[in-house]
């Protein structure tokens, strides 16, 4: 596959190398911080004795080395095993212990589902689940692509789902995790993260949207990194008198249905929902029902992942060819208006 930019002057754009396949989801001179998840569980576990971490072989590559360093007494490697890791986390779960699990998000959602399921859901157990590789945050193709995740843990009775944006919003995340008595899946970012909410004056508070900005002809709902996209979006619109409100959704379960109806009910915007997951089953199709059962009926639009197994490749290439980098969502709105 190609690893210039599809549909664009290749021209101006230097060749992509492997490494893009694993880049991070920074942009170039993008402020960032390096693994905020690592470092704010290190600092929630000084005052929080009964969590421990675990994972499946992949400390390094969820930021989870940084608590193992500080707590190698608290850590346990379980190798490649995510089933036994999931069991095992629920059964130290109700020991009293507070286990923080991390893996990929496609070991979590497909290997370990049904273990996740009985063992953590089912029971209600206080397990959080902290997942790299969300969406198409990686290009190694569809043995490493989460394009589901959302749709299955959204399934999963007593699961809270969060989708955080940025490393601003996880460090605020996981103490909330931890507040919570129940089940987590959190989509982890991770390595240097980019910092973007911070100049939005943004708290995280759990089941609650926030409207980061405000604009009259379109209102994109998003979650995650379409968050940061959307904000780009909205900047780039602007030049052309085009108003785009950006309502942030970070906790997909429970949804923040009141925030969703109330900023959706304005007249003359057009809705259009973000996501860096596959459109069946994610935050589109809960906002697209939850709309409907209010008989609240906007313009409405989806942008995220098709349904099909997705290409390997670079990740800006495969950004742009799945309609989810800032130049493909702000084509695809200016189309659309």
């Amino acid at each position: 596959m190609s690893t210039a930019t599809l549909g664009t002057d290749t021209a101006s754009k230097p060749r992509l190398k492997t490494s893009a396949m694993i880049a991070s989801i920074a942009a170039e001179g993008q402020r960032t911080k390096p693994a905020p998840f690592g470092h704010a569980l290190v600092g929630l576990a000084k005052r929080r004795p009964e969590i421990v971490g675990m994972t499946a072989d992949l400390a390094k590559y969820t930021d989870l080395h940084i608590f193992a360093q500080a707590y190698p007494d608290r850590f346990y490697q379980m190798g490649m095993a995510e089933q036994l890791l999931m069991g095992a986390a629920s059964g130290m779960a109700h020991e009293g212990m507070m286990p923080f699990v991390t893996t990929y998000a496609v070991f979590a959602s497909r290997r370990a589902y049904d273990f996740v399921h009985q063992t953590i859901a089912e029971e209600n157990r206080n397990v959080k689940i902290a997942c790299a590789l969300p969406g198409l945050t990686s290009g190694y193709g569809p043995s490493h692509q989460a394009a589901e995740d959302l749709a299955l843990f959204r399934a999963m009775p007593n699961m809270v789902v969060i989708d955080p944006c940025d490393a601003h919003e996880i460090e605020q995340v996981v103490p909330a995790m931890a507040a919570h008595n129940g089940p987590v899946y959190m989509r982890l970012l991770r390595g240097n993260v980019p910092l973007v909410l911070d100049e939005y004056d943004y708290r995280f508070e759990l089941g609650k949207a926030k409207l980061l900005r405000d604009g009259a002809d379109v209102l994109v709902i998003s979650s995650g990194i379409m968050t940061m996209r959307a904000l780009e979006v909205a900047q780039r619109l602007e030049a052309d008198k085009v108003g785009v409100a950006v309502l942030h959704v970070p906790t997909i379960k429970p949804l923040d249905t009141e925030a969703i109806l109330r900023e959706a009910a304005r007249t003359g915007r057009m809705v259009v929902v973000a996501e860096n997951h596959t459109v069946i089953g994610g935050l589109g199709e809960a906002v697209a029902g939850t709309l409907l059962r209010a008989g609240v009926a906007p313009v409405f639009r989806q942008i995220g992942l098709p349904d099909e197994f997705l290409k390997a490749g670079a990740l800006p290439t495969l950004h742009d060819l799945y309609g989810i980098s800032t130049d493909a969502m702000a084509a695809s709105i200016k189309g659309w208006l």
